[in-house]
């Protein structure tokens, strides 16, 4: 949400400055994003001395430029504009242009020296117009900053406004916070009631639940034209490019009051009638951005007899669009449901600032009101004859009243305010206190509950202001209470670490393609099939811990990382049974075991390796390794047999060592060696003592 600090103030009766009014701001909720100075602050108002024909180029002119600091500048200047005694805009060596993006330097053109630029409107983003340069009043202060002269030098204020917020996408809704907040006082600027005379020769009818109101009205006999300089300054200084006087009505209502309307052109509308429906499928129209548009059954469009005028809500359509040349205007204000608003525009991927609003939720009783400050503008700056206001449908029921208990500010709140201070405060953003009953303003649906009463009530006074209470310490704390095992896989963790293993989190699940070339078997073990996996190759619960770990470690290797060494802990699960989901450690290795050095070339990691790693994580867990058994019996067939082995205390076999089968590797699209291990910790026998 953007707006400059006199716009601001044009609802605020402040004497406040920028910092206090931006702080106030983010302490109400309502977080400062950006403060946006004007790009036109470098270019100052200059006089042409003098303009000489460029010696080496016909269509040039050296001009001798004072803008007033002193210093004249010589200035190679092709607008035929260029003549001596203009007064102009200068921008020095060193400016951004921002009409044509780039920064201004120090050169030579055709032989001549170029210490500066004369600019044009599309310079400086005035106009499209670049067939010469800016021509200001002879009396124009020569040496004043070009962004004074045209009081043009006013901040935009860019804040963050939350989804519940919709209240405070308009300035006034901003304002009403700022005031509810002491920094100011809510002016009451809202214009007199438009009366009007004459039905309107254009009819509306409702077919869907989805535009519960349409309120909309005649005005005849207007001249359309440019909209008036400061309402041109405030859309151009927030980004918005100034129409015409109609359509930058419309635009100014969406951002000023919150109130996103329409107009059409009335004598374009055929069959005098418009109706809101559904739309017909594969129904298309060409929108105001130049961009057509099919539409489902889903969709809300209005219609005339003919074809769709506009996408509800959304975007209008170009075939009723408003021209200089119209003469009657059809103004509109309706209401529309926020979720088909949200639906229909994320399905054809249009953004407006009519979308942005009424998805969040406008206020269910400003269309008619809005309907007159519209009104308003367009007899001032069109004139007109305004026709009856007409109302199709009806205001949706909004009013809410809530039962507030006070004292729950301080209770769940931690800030004790006394009830008149509280009822103030509701009162100036809009609520009506009676008693102990608060009645809630049509403009915030978002208020449901006491809690929301008390968030209200604190964040206009600052959450600054919470008292700090600090926690009672108690006098014996409590020892950190692990248990054996999580201590030893604690240790087991750091030695492997150590090692120089990094720590993997995969999925506890794996696919029943890899799982097949690693234990498990689809006739015996189908229990282990997911019902609702949620990725095809995601389908089955891991019978090991190696698949997931080799293909991490592959995936690494593919992104150029070569040394790869990964461990993880988990589950690795033989049944569905609790004993057949057994606590495991798995690790691989792949690449060189040791860097080069000068002493002597990489070593690639093998087997040992892996029986390092084994060893070292089963002294830290607690196993007896010094009377641990090196064999190769129930070696998995995923490991090399000529270059794995076990560890075994008795029968038990608490690990598996070794370098990887190369068909298990290729299955699951590795190249190259790797090793690992996988600790069986339900094997271990429990660390005595």
């Amino acid at each position: 949400m953007k707006f400059t600090l006199d716009w601001l103030k044009e609802h605020l009766d402040t004497d406040a400055d920028l910092r206090a009014v931006t702080d106030k701001l983010t302490a109400v909720g309502l977080e400062l994003e950006e403060i946006e100075q004007s790009p036109l602050a470098p270019f100052v108002v200059a006089k042409v001395i003098s303009a000489e024909q460029h010696p080496n180029a016909d269509k040039l002119r050296v001009c001798k430029v004072d803008p007033g600091d002193g210093t004249v500048y010589n200035v190679v200047c092709g607008a035929p504009n260029a003549r001596t005694g203009l007064v102009s805009v200068f921008a020095p060596v060193g400016t951004h242009i921002p009409g044509k993006d780039f920064t201004l330097e120090l050169g030579s053109i055709r032989g001549e020296r170029s210490e500066g630029m004369l600019c044009s409107e599309k310079e400086l983003l005035i106009s499209e117009d670049h067939d010469g340069i800016v021509e200001l009043p002879d009396d124009a202060p020569i040496g004043m900053a070009y962004i004074d002269y045209r009081d043009i030098n006013d901040p935009v204020i860019e804040i963050n406004v939350t989804p519940n917020r919709a209240d405070c996408l308009g300035v006034r809704g901003v304002a009403r916070d700022l005031a509810a907040a002491k920094i100011g006082a809510l002016k009451d600027n809202r214009p007199a009631y438009v009366g009007g005379q004459g039905a309107s020769p254009v009819s509306v009818e409702i077919e869907t639940d989805d535009c519960p109101i349409f309120t909309y009205r005649i005005v005849r006999n207007v001249k359309n034209g440019e909209s008036p300089d400061w309402l041109k300054r405030k859309l151009e200084a927030i980004g918005q490019k100034p129409i015409s006087a109609l359509v930058d009505i419309t635009n100014w209502m969406t951002l000023d009051q919150n109130r996103p309307m329409h107009v059409f052109d009335a004598d374009k509308i055929a069959g005098g009638k418009l109706t809101v429906r559904r739309a017909q499928d594969g129904e298309r129209m060409m929108a105001l951005n130049d961009k057509e548009y099919s539409f489902d059954p889903e969709m809300v469009v209005i219609a005339d007899a003919d074809r769709v005028v506009s996408l509800g809500g959304i975007i209008g359509g170009t075939e009723t669009g408003c021209s200089e040349d119209t003469v009657n205007v059809l103004v509109e204000a309706a209401l529309w449901n926020p979720s088909n608003i949200a639906r229909t525009g994320r399905k054809l991927g249009v953004h407006t600032d009519a979308r942005f609003r009424f998805e969040r939720g406008t206020d269910s009783a400003s269309a008619t009101e809005g309907l007159d400050i519209a009104t308003q503008y367009i007899l001032n700056f069109c004139g007109g004859e305004p026709g009856e206001i007409h109302i199709t449908g009806k205001e949706p029921a909004w009013q809410k009243a809530i039962e507030f208990d006070f004292g729950l500010i301080e209770r769940r709140g931690g800030m004790a305010v006394d009830t008149p201070t509280a009822s103030a405060i509701l009162t100036d953003l809009g609520f009506t206190v009676s008693g102990s009953t608060v009645h809630v303003p049509s403009w915030r649906p978002d208020i449901d509950g006491q809690a929301d009463l008390v968030e209200e009530v604190l964040r206009i006074i600052g959450l600054d202001a919470l008292p700090t209470t600090p926690f009672t310490r108690p006098d014996n704390m409590p020892a950190v209470a692990l248990s054996a095992h999580q201590r030893a896989m604690g240790d087991l963790k750091r030695v492997l670490a150590a090692e120089g293993m990094d720590e993997a989190v995969l999925w506890s699940f794996t696919s029943s393609e890899v799982a097949q070339h690693f234990g498990w078997d689809a006739s015996t073990q189908a229990d282990l099939l997911l019902a609702n996996p949620i990725s095809a190759d995601l389908d089955v619960m891991r019978p090991s811990l190696l698949p997931n770990l080799i293909m991490a470690a592959g995936r690494n290797n593919d992104r150029g990382y070569g040394d790869v060494a990964l461990f993880e802990a988990g589950l690795r699960f033989l049944s569905t049974k609790p004993d057949g989901q057994l606590p495991t450690v798995g690790g691989v290795r792949m690449g060189s075991a040791q860097p080069r050095h000068w002493a002597g070339g990489a070593r690639p990691v093998d087997a040992f390796d892996a029986k390092s790693d084994a060893l070292a994580a089963l002294e830290a867990f607690g196993a007896p390794v010094n009377n641990l058994m090196t064999d190769s019996r129930e070696i998995p067939a995923w490991f090399h047999p000529g270059r794995s082995g076990t560890l075994g205390l008795g029968k038990n076999i608490l690990a598996v060592f070794g370098e990887l089968h190369p068909k298990a590797l290729r299955a699951l699209g590795i190249k190259g060696r790797m090793v690992g291990f996988e600790l069986f910790l339900d094997k271990v026998p429990p660390k005595k003592g």
